[in-house]
C-alpha cells in the first residue's frame, strides 16, 4: 500500500470514529435529554426521572466516556497505521 493509499484509509478509520462519538453524543444530548424525555419520564432515577437525569447529568458523563474511548481508540488506530509516538 503507497503511503498516500495507507494516509487516506486512516483518516477514513479516523473519520468513522469521529462520525459514531458524534452519533452518540447526538442520540444522548438530544434524543435521551429532549426527544424522548416524555418516554422516559416514568423511569426514576435517584429521586428525579431518568430523562431530566440525562439532561443534567447523563449526557456529561457520556461525553466524557466518549473522550476516553476516542483517545483509546485512536491509539490504537495510530498504532495500527505505525504513527503512533
Amino acid at each position: 500500500m503507497s503511503d498516500r493509499q495507507s494516509s487516506n484509509a486512516y483518516w477514513q478509520a479516523n473519520l468513522r470514529i469521529i462520525y459514531g462519538c458524534i452519533a452518540v453524543w447526538a442520540l444522548v444530548s438530544y434524543g435521551a435529554a429532549i426527544i424522548f424525555r416524555p418516554l422516559l419520564k416514568s423511569i426514576p432515577v435517584g429521586g428525579t426521572d431518568l430523562g431530566f437525569w440525562f439532561a443534567q447529568q447523563g449526557s456529561i458523563l457520556c461525553f466524557i466516556v466518549l473522550i476516553f474511548f476516542y483517545a483509546a481508540r485512536m491509539n490504537k488506530l495510530d498504532a495500527e497505521y505505525g504513527v503512533d509516538e
